[in-house]
C-alpha cells in the first residue's frame, strides 16, 4: 500500500512538474511570437526607409539628366547615337 502512495504521489509531482514546463514553454512561445512580429514591424520600416531613399536619389539623377540633355543636346545624342551602335554591334553576334 505504501508503494501505491509513493507511486502515486511521484506521478502527480511529475505531472506538476510537466504542467508548470507547458506553461513555461507557452510562455517562451509568446514571447517569442512578440519579438518576431516587433522584428518583422522594423524590418518593414527598414524597407520603406530604403524604398524612399532609393526613389529620392533616381529622382534627383533624372532631374540633373534632364537639365544636362537641356544644357547640351548634342553631346546628348551623340551619347545615345554611340550607346545604340554599341547595342547594335552586340546584337549581331
Amino acid at each position: 500500500m505504501a508503494e501505491l502512495k509513493t507511486a502515486s504521489a511521484e506521478s502527480t509531482a511529475a505531472r506538476v512538474k510537466a504542467d508548470i514546463a507547458a506553461d513555461d514553454l507557452s510562455a517562451q512561445v509568446a514571447a517569442l511570437r512578440n519579438d518576431l512580429s516587433r522584428l518583422t514591424e522594423s524590418v518593414v520600416a527598414l524597407g520603406q526607409g530604403a524604398k524612399s531613399a532609393v526613389t529620392d536619389e533616381a529622382s534627383l539623377m533624372t532631374e540633373r539628366l534632364r537639365d544636362k540633355v537641356r544644357e547640351e543636346p548634342l553631346v546628348a545624342l551623340a551619347v545615345t547615337a554611340g550607346i545604340a551602335y554599341v547595342f547594335g554591334l552586340l546584337s549581331r553576334r
